[in-house]
């Protein structure tokens, strides 16, 4: 293990001595940064479509300025860029400082991106506003659509997850030499990232490797293996190939993301055989396939697998209309699409009707974004913080109500709003789009008040409101002013208190 960092010559950058080699960072506002460390070795080759395998160590000093090339993952969004090689398990590290005995907490972020995108030197993932607090920041990359989660044959399933669990491993072993408390790790994850966090809750290979968890906007969506490998069928057909490794294999890597797009824009011609994912559409989530994921996060955590982790969860108000503006429906959903989402979403045969009871004065449009924002994060991230009190651990909820003013405040309080507020960058990056041009003195102090809430649970599990607990189901409402009330979306929970989220089948064989 890596107990030591050399010293600084003077005029270069600082270096650490890491198990694999020697890494020489940067400088930057105060901070000792250093990216595109590789923590796997490149999963191409012979080792594609496998689990990952331990970096080989280098000689001399291995320049650590440069983020790693993103994997290969969908445009559908138009954020593809071409990975330019193939070293893409990589993370990077932000340190105040890089000293062995300084024992700073440590938080590991993993991207969200629907698992089918992420790359961890997006702007908006700039960690020096969080490290700056106080922590070692540590971002990853790990392999998404078909390379990290379609069920193939002859290869282990989630391999995404398998990447994740390899990065934490690595910052097991070699944190301490970029100052950090290998025993005081927190992870960290929004949307699919947030669903990452909830899945290696629930894996017992990644069982010690973290300490504390904040999952942010927890996807409902893990398939059954029946569902994942008649998807991963129907990316194999699009390319003309057998769903193994061998066939697959004879694709390029930056080949497959292409057949995930073309599976994902005519999911909806599968609905009645995917069923709800195919509505959404979703072609990408973690598999429970008994091994790597044995059950679901809810089921493991009721059954307490991680009653020894501290937990801090939420989602945001608006969870869905960010998706509307997306799908060109914002503020012209249909009748027939409202009373698609709620036959299709709503919990129960009488879903919709219910639905429309506990919602009286609701339009369609507004039953539209709460049954699609109920079924795919809110009441997943509620059930998560419910599933580890029933299996004797701690959570502590928030949801973030403030309203985004950016796009005229078209879009409330948004999934993704809550992305800039955390890393507190308010004006580079996609998400950035939300919060203004310039940032309002409002959103400053909202964002400084989350960052003060994540990096204090990350370094003693408070983040400063109490516990939530069946009884009284307290939780932090982040807006201008915040509150600590009562779980607003009561009526959305009561509809959903008897739905356990289970492993979605493939409805017809």
């Amino acid at each position: 293990m890596a107990v030591t960092a050399s010293s600084e010559p003077s005029g270069s950058g600082p270096e650490v001595r890491t198990t694999a080699g020697v890494l020489r960072g940067g400088r930057e506002a105060g901070l000792a940064v250093f990216r595109g460390i590789p923590f796997a070795e490149p999963p191409v080759g012979a080792l594609r479509f496998a689990a990952p395998r331990p970096v080989r160590g280098w000689d001399g000093v291995r320049p650590a300025i440069s983020y790693g090339p993103p994997p290969p993952q969908s445009g559908v969004l138009g954020v593809a860029r071409d990975p330019g090689g193939d070293d893409w398990l990589t993370v990077n590290v932000w340190t105040p400082d890089p000293d062995p005995a300084a024992g700073l907490p440590v938080m590991v972020w993993i991207p969200g991106g629907g698992y089918a995108m992420g790359d961890s030197s997006l702007p908006e993932y700039d960690a020096g506003h969080l490290a700056g607090s106080g922590a070692v920041v540590v971002t990853l990359n790990y392999r998404l659509g078909v390379e990290g989660f379609a069920q193939i044959g002859g290869a282990p399933a989630n391999r995404g997850l398998l990447d994740q669990v390899a990065a934490l491993r690595w910052v097991r072993e070699d944190i301490r030499a970029f100052g950090g408390d290998p025993d005081r790790v927190t992870v960290f994850g929004q949307s699919a990232g947030g669903g990452s966090v909830a899945a290696l809750l629930a894996m017992p290979r990644a069982a010690g490797l973290f300490h504390r968890a904040v999952a942010q906007s927890v996807p409902g969506t893990f398939f059954s293996p029946e569902l994942a490998a008649d998807i991963a069928a129907a990316f194999a057909a699009e390319l003309g190939v057998r769903p193994t490794v061998s066939g697959l294999s004879a694709v390029a890597p930056a080949l497959l993301p292409a057949a995930g797009d073309a599976v994902f824009a005519k999911t909806v011609q599968r609905r009645e055989r995917w069923g709800r994912i195919a509505h959404r559409p979703i072609p990408f989530a973690p598999v429970v396939d008994g091994d790597v994921l044995p059950v679901t996060p809810w089921r493991a955590l009721a059954d307490g697998a991680a009653r020894d982790v501290g937990l801090l969860v939420g989602h945001t108000r608006d969870e869905h209309r960010l998706f509307s503006l997306i799908d060109g429906v914002l503020g012209q959903v249909t009748h027939e699409q409202a009373e698609t989402a709620l036959r299709m979403l709503a919990p129960g045969p009488d879903g919709a009707r219910r639905y429309r009871r506990a919602f009286p004065s609701a339009s369609g449009e507004e039953l539209y974004e709460l049954v699609n924002a109920d079924w795919l994060f809110r009441m997943p991230s509620l059930h998560l913080a419910d599933a580890q009190v029933a299996g004797g651990g701690r959570a502590h909820l928030y949801e973030l109500t403030w309203s985004a003013p950016g796009l005229d405040g078209a879009l409330g309080a948004c999934h993704g709003l809550d992305v800039p507020l955390v890393f507190g960058n308010l004006g580079s990056g996609r998400p950035a789009m939300l919060i203004g041009d310039p940032p309002s003195p409002a959103a400053r102090e909202l964002s400084a008040r989350i960052r003060g809430a994540w990096t204090a649970f990350a370094a003693h599990g408070d983040p400063g409101w109490p516990p939530y607990d069946t009884g009284h189901r307290l939780a932090q409402l982040f807006d201008t002013p915040s509150t600590v009330t009562a779980y607003p979306e009561e009526t959305s929970r009561l509809l959903w208190q008897d739905h356990t989220f289970p492993a979605l089948p493939l409805l017809t064989p």
